[in-house]
């Protein structure tokens, strides 16, 4: 006797426009850095509000070039949220500087700005502003809690599309880091960007995403760059994912409040502030005996995953400090099903799944 459809934890909502315009590219031979590129690149810049965006082969990539454009290096800090994706805290490490966690708010999952500005101190370089799963932090209250020295990048990775009042994630800060994973709202399978309005740093992003090459009529190589380039065909995916990008987010929205509606008593529900709109790169709720809500939704051959990570209780950040926030979010966050495909029958056995769990 077989067992119930597995309900998958995500999906990538591609089809026919996306084919075709990956089937273009590779018809054309220029597989990378071809006119796709500009192509996505002017798209994105436009839908975020910024004056560039640069395309490049990952949110992390994204990260690390922001912070090596802005300099930052040995006997810096870069004040992180601890409960984050270890790509956030990495990335400042990797440019030589150290890592400073500053706890969250278990309730939103959010850094807790009082915890940002007493972790200030001389030496810092950046705060790493994570809009976490798309719901965007508190922007003003942040910006005037931190010195206005102090450069403020966004880890936008899953909050492309979502908004602070009428300003979106990813232009809020001096730069903004976005992901196209395919848990991401826009894919293009692997890939990421970094928004700005300053060119300076657009600059810096292209010539490091390229090996550090300064292209003109002399080709040059002032600093040892990367490859971070994202690929023409990788773009086109993403072109079509990117026209779609508000009815995408509508979807999302709607399965979102299929779940508000139905999730029993004891499960704390995801929301942006008033004014604010979600980005909904994920649905993650918190619940109390998170695994073994995960053991009675993987009964009934539903997917799901913890929210994220503690980043100081992993080896490479270990002794950095105690963050009872971080702990709590961490032990309460799970994950459910969620994608603009994700039907309402399907929201419906995920939510009695839970109830028979929370009832048991």
């Amino acid at each position: 006797m077989s067992g119930p459809e597995p309900i998958r934890l995500a999906r990538p909502d591609v089809g026919e426009a996306e084919i075709a315009a990956v089937a273009e590219v590779i018809a054309s031979g220029q597989l990378t850095m071809g006119p796709k590129v500009g192509e996505f690149e002017r798209m994105l810049a436009a839908a975020v509000g910024t004056a560039d965006a640069v395309a490049v082969s990952s949110a992390t990539a994204a990260l690390h070039l922001a912070l090596v454009a802005l300099g930052v290096g040995p006997g810096d800090e870069v004040i992180v949220p601890a409960y984050t994706f270890p790509a956030t805290a990495n990335v400042v490490e990797l440019c030589g500087a150290r890592t400073v966690f500053a706890d969250v708010d278990p309730s939103t999952f959010l850094v807790d700005i009082d915890a940002v500005a007493a972790t200030v101190t001389e030496r810092t370089k950046a705060v790493m502003v994570v809009h976490l799963f798309g719901r965007p932090v508190d922007w003003d209250r942040l910006r005037a809690a931190v010195p206005a020295h102090v450069h403020l990048v966004e880890d936008a990775a899953g909050a492309l599309g979502a908004a602070y009042r009428d300003r979106k994630c990813g232009a809020l800060g001096i730069a903004g880091c976005l992901s196209f994973h395919p848990r991401k709202i826009v894919t293009t399978g692997e890939g990421g960007a970094v928004t700005t309005d300053d060119p300076a740093i657009a600059k810096a992003v292209r010539e490091g995403r390229y090996f550090g090459m300064v292209m003109g009529e002399q080709v040059d190589l002032h600093t040892p760059g990367t490859n971070y380039k994202l690929a023409d065909v990788l773009c086109a995916l993403g072109i079509p994912q990117l026209a779609r990008l508000e009815e995408l987010l509508q979807a999302r929205e709607r399965v979102a409040g299929w779940y508000a509606e139905r999730l029993p008593d004891g499960v704390d529900i995801p929301r942006a502030d008033e004014g604010d709109r979600h980005g909904w790169q994920a649905y993650v709720i918190g619940i109390e005996d998170r695994d073994e809500a995960r053991a009675a939704l993987a009964r009934d051959a539903i997917e799901s995953q913890i929210g994220t990570y503690a980043v100081h209780r992993l080896s490479a950040y270990a002794g950095r400090g105690e963050f009872p926030g971080a702990d709590r979010a961490f032990e309460r966050a799970l994950a459910l099903p969620f994608a603009t495909t994700t039907t309402e029958a399907e929201v419906e056995r995920v939510c009695a799944a839970l109830r028979t769990c929370i009832e048991a």
